[in-house]
């Protein structure tokens, strides 16, 4: 860097230089004189353009090299991680069949066995269904049988008590009457 520094000092020195002795040798005039001097005030600012990209430049372009390389090794595990996306998802895919193939067996299988247990489910009920019917049954015909004897006996009682009525008249009842004071002394 420092020495480009005194390259583009030699160079604008010696410009200068040269510039001074053609305006002592008396060359062409003013004219000349003044061009020089353009060319003169262009390396000077040439020069300083230069120095000051050269001082900034290096550091912008190695942190922009930098950055690059971040980007491009970023770039690339993207793209390697896409691409293990992708080969997961073909993976995926090329499964997919057999798993809803396992999808639709064990749905078959759940199925089956909810219909078996729905059938067995439903024989219990109709089991206990036709238990409670037999109880009921046989609950009904012991209350029937029960009411048919008090029905009987409220008959025979009303029987008895028609035939005892017809065959006790006044006198019997006396004598009955009677004969129970008597056993009561």
């Amino acid at each position: 860097m420092r020495r480009r520094i005194w390259r583009i000092g030699l160079i604008v020195s010696l410009l200068a230089a040269a510039g001074l002795a053609q305006e002592k040798s008396g060359g062409e005039g003013e004219s000349s004189s003044l061009e020089m001097w353009k060319w003169a005030n262009f390396l000077v600012l040439a020069g300083a353009i230069g120095y000051f990209v050269g001082k900034g430049a290096p550091p912008f372009f190695a942190s922009r090299s930098r950055e690059i390389r971040k980007e491009i090794i970023e770039a690339e595990e993207a793209r390697k991680e896409a691409e293990a996306r992708a080969a997961d998802v073909d993976k995926r895919l090329a499964s997919l069949e057999a798993e809803i193939a396992a999808l639709r067996s064990e749905a078959h299988e759940e199925a089956r066995a909810e219909s078996q247990r729905l059938a067995q489910h439903t024989a219990a009920e109709m089991a206990k269904i036709q238990m409670h019917g037999e109880q009921e049954i046989a609950a009904a015909g012991k209350t029937a049988r029960l009411e048919l004897k008090r029905y009987a006996a409220d008959l025979a009682v009303g029987l008895a008590e028609q035939k005892i009525r017809t065959r006790i008249t006044p006198a019997v009842q006396d004598s009955l009457v009677r004969g129970f004071v008597r056993d009561l002394k």
